[in-house]
Formats: structure tokens, C-alpha cells, sequence
């Protein structure tokens, strides 16, 4: 029995504006990027039709969130304005809203104002890769939208990010850089927090499978855990593949991370995700009757 106030207690629902989003099954993220640079799908969902289209599509395949992002944070990424980042997402976020009025929609953004923007055009949860280091205005912003906020590890920007990959004790650093943030969060109000490690974000590829195979560890903050490690780099240069060959790479790395406890998968592939989540379900089932 999960006790809280321990480690062993991990927080199960994310109040979206009243309604409970439960974590007591993992869910599917589905991304939906509508930058012309993503490493992945850059300028493949621009047109509104087009971007309806795939919005159905992920929702169908059983994408419980989809993750609107306008700012692609690949390494060495173009940098655009707040100005264009807001443009890109918020008609966005309004025409899915409209479309799909129980969708829930997180902004994928490190931009405190295009944050506030996108909720107040629809958004429920606000996705900051940048763990707050980029504004420094987002944690209050993120406490007065009062929405649930992904909580994610990472040094430097999307432009210097790479060179940033030093650590002295990984696990031990990016737990404790989050922890003092959680704190942080806590003491302005901020209830509903999700904690991303940041894979591929100042991280190498051996550390990448390093924080996947202790992924666990990040349970001791009591807080849901969010992997996103979809067709990135440490699967396609693993493989000597390329980004639209890591499919099969995804599956295998997102199924260890649910075994592992991840309670969120971040993914350009809803269906191969959502089945992934359901055989783990079946381990777990037969794991307990056997017991």
C-alpha cells in the first residue's frame, strides 16, 4: 500500500480544470508538431486540414494527450520569436479544441507567454523542456493558469544543449536538479507536476540508456514520470538507422520504460505505443494473479 509522505507514494491524477485525468493505467501522448524544422516531422502538419488530420488520427489510435508544440528543440534548432511561436500554436490548439472538444491538449513550450497564450486558448498542461531554465517567469505563470506542468531536465538551450553533457554522478545530478525544482513549484502553488529526465537533452547516448535503465529512480520524488524517447537519437545512431527506421527501436525502449514505471509515453506513433501499454498491462495482470 502506497503511504504519502514516503517514497513509496506516487500521485495517480492530474486535475484539468476540474477533471480528473487518471495515471493509474500509463497513457499515450501523441505529438503533434507543427514546426517546419522537428528532427522527426518537421513541416509534414501545417495546413489545418492536414493538422486536423493527424490530430484525429492520434486521438483514434489511442493518444489520451496530444502535445501541440510550435518551437522545435532538436539540437541546433532555429531559434523563432515568441511572436511566431504564439502564431503557430494557438490557432492550433482553437481549431482541435473545436474538433475534438474532450481532447486534452498540452503545449509543448519554454516560453511563459506563449504558455499562457496556449491555455488560454484550450491548452490543459503546459510541456517546458527547458525545466523553467528559460524563463524565468514560467513557474509563476504555470501556479496563476493553475494547470499541470511537465517538469523536464535539461541544460543550456536546443542551440548549446549538446556541449552540456558533463556530469560527475548523472542520476544523482539530474534527480537533484529536479527535486530542488519540485520544491520550487510546491512553494508557488503548483500541485499537478510531471517529471521528464530529459532524454536526448544534454545528455549523451550512453547516459541516455543509463537514465532508461534506472528510469525507477525517479519514483522517489512521488510524482508521475513522463519517457520521450521516440525515434530520437539514441535509438537511430544505435542502429545506424535513420529517424523514420526507429520504429521498432521506440517499441523496444518505451516498453522497457513502462516496465520500468513510466506513467506517460511521449510518441509519434500512437497505435504501436497504446499496444505497447497494453501488453505491459497483461505482464502486470499475471504477475499479480501468480502472486
Amino acid at each position: 500500500m502506497e503511504t504519502k509522505g514516503t517514497i513509496f507514494y506516487s500521485k495517480k491524477t492530474l486535475n484539468l480544470r476540474g477533471e480528473l485525468l487518471s495515471l493509474e493505467c500509463p497513457l499515450v501522448m501523441g505529438i503533434l508538431n507543427v514546426t517546419p524544422d522537428s528532427f522527426y516531422d518537421g513541416g509534414q502538419y501545417n495546413a489545418p486540414t492536414q493538422i486536423l488530420e493527424k490530430a484525429t488520427q492520434l486521438l483514434k489510435e489511442g493518444a489520451k494527450i496530444l502535445d501541440i508544440g510550435g518551437y522545435s528543440s532538436r539540437p541546433g534548432a532555429k531559434d523563432i520569436s515568441e511572436k511566431e511561436e504564439i502564431m503557430r500554436v494557438v490557432p492550433v490548439i482553437q481549431a482541435v479544441t473545436e474538433a475534438h472538444p474532450k481532447a486534452v491538449i498540452s503545449v509543448d513550450t519554454f516560453r511563459a507567454k506563449v504558455a499562457y497564450e496556449a491555455v488560454q486558448a484550450g491548452a490543459h498542461i503546459v510541456n517546458d523542456v527547458s525545466g523553467g531554465n528559460l524563463d524565468d517567469k514560467m513557474y509563476e505563470t504555470v501556479a496563476a493558469l493553475k494547470v499541470p506542468y511537465v517538469l523536464m531536465h535539461m541544460r543550456g538551450t536546443p542551440q548549446t544543449m549538446t556541449k552540456l553533457n558533463q556530469y560527475e554522478h548523472l542520476l544523482y545530478e539530474v534527480l537533484q536538479d529536479l527535486q530542488q525544482k519540485v520544491v520550487q513549484l510546491r512553494a508557488l502553488g503548483v500541485h499537478d507536476i510531471i517529471i521528464d529526465p530529459g532524454f536526448g537533452f544534454a545528455k549523451n547516448i550512453p547516459q541516455n540508456f543509463h537514465l532508461m535503465q534506472h528510469l525507477g529512480i525517479f519514483q522517489a520524488l512521488g510524482l508521475p514520470v513522463l519517457a520521450g524517447v521516440s525515434r530520437k537519437s539514441m535509438i537511430y545512431k544505435t542502429l545506424k538507422i535513420t529517424p523514420d527506421e526507429a520504429l521498432h527501436g521506440t517499441i523496444a525502449l518505451n516498453t522497457v520504460a513502462l516496465q520500468n514505471g513510466a506513467n506517460i509515453l511521449r510518441v509519434h506513433d500512437v497505435k504501436a505505443a497504446f499496444e505497447a501499454v497494453k501488453m505491459v498491462e497483461k505482464l502486470n495482470e499475471n504477475k499479480v494473479l501468480n502472486e
